[in-house]
């Protein structure tokens, strides 16, 4: 199960489609969150609220089969509390670019472009200020998978659903605090090291709750690291794929 980030939709995470595919016996599902332009009505009004439907979604899709959950940004945060919730049939758990700090309380890095291409800003056009403001390395491919992956849910997010989430935009609990045991399945949270949107030292200070867990801070990488880093993201997403089919055995 993959779950994406607030303000976008399913389709930021299929850049590791093809990565996904070489990896045998693995179902792949897909969650678009309540304001995604095709995602049913929804009277969501919190952080919880989104958390708590996604569990129930995946306990009437899934059952008691075995499942992995990936989210990135805002899904990564509802990715963990999936995985607390349903730790007793999750095989492992990935994040990208990971919520997890509330907003007020993120140890954040400085903004910082690590690749300025000003050909590519001047001809982005409308999608400019989208593009400028989130990539720290502006080139041609970051920009052409931006335009497709993660402008086309920019655009027809329903705003009002997200603004009314935003007014309470946090869990009631980081899942680790309610845990009564670290979560010991494999486990991957890759970071970007220039992210200035939920930055890295937050999902560092929860090593311990993660005792089968790599953790990857990547140089050239900010929130959509996977853009930005596509190979070494997909050798990662790879080899967690892998830790959890030995473990499985």
């Amino acid at each position: 199960m993959r779950i994406h980030g607030f303000g976008v939709d399913h389709r930021i995470m299929l850049p590791l489609e093809e990565t996904l595919r070489t990896a045998p016996g693995w179902r792949r599902l897909y969650l678009d969150l309540p304001w995604a332009e095709g995602a049913p009505a929804s009277d969501a009004a919190s952080a919880q609220d989104v958390a708590d439907a996604v569990v129930t979604e995946l306990q009437s899709t899934l059952g008691t089969e075995p499942f992995a959950v990936m989210g990135n940004s805002f899904g990564g945060m509802i990715a963990r509390h999936v995985a607390y919730r349903m730790a007793d049939q999750l095989l492992g758990l990935g994040t990208l670019a990971a919520a997890f700090a509330p907003v007020p309380d993120r140890v954040l890095p400085p903004r910082k472009v690590v690749q300025l291409d000003q050909d590519v800003l001047d001809a982005a056009g409308a999608a400019r200020d989208e593009f400028e403001d989130m990539a720290v390395v502006q080139s041609p491919s970051t920009f052409d998978a931006f335009t497709g992956y993660v402008l086309p849910g920019l655009t027809g997010a329903k705003r009002d659903v997200m603004d009314r989430i935003s007014q309470n935009y946090t869990l009631d609990a980081e899942p680790e605090t309610l845990a009564t045991s670290p979560l010991a399945v494999p486990t991957l949270h890759i970071s970007g090291r220039q992210d200035h949107v939920t930055g890295y030292d937050d999902g560092l200070a929860l090593r311990d709750h993660y005792p089968r867990a790599t953790y990857a801070v990547l140089d050239a990488a900010g929130h959509n690291l996977h853009l930005e880093r596509p190979e070494v993201t997909a050798a990662l997403v790879l080899d967690w794929l892998a830790r959890m089919d030995a473990a499985a055995r």
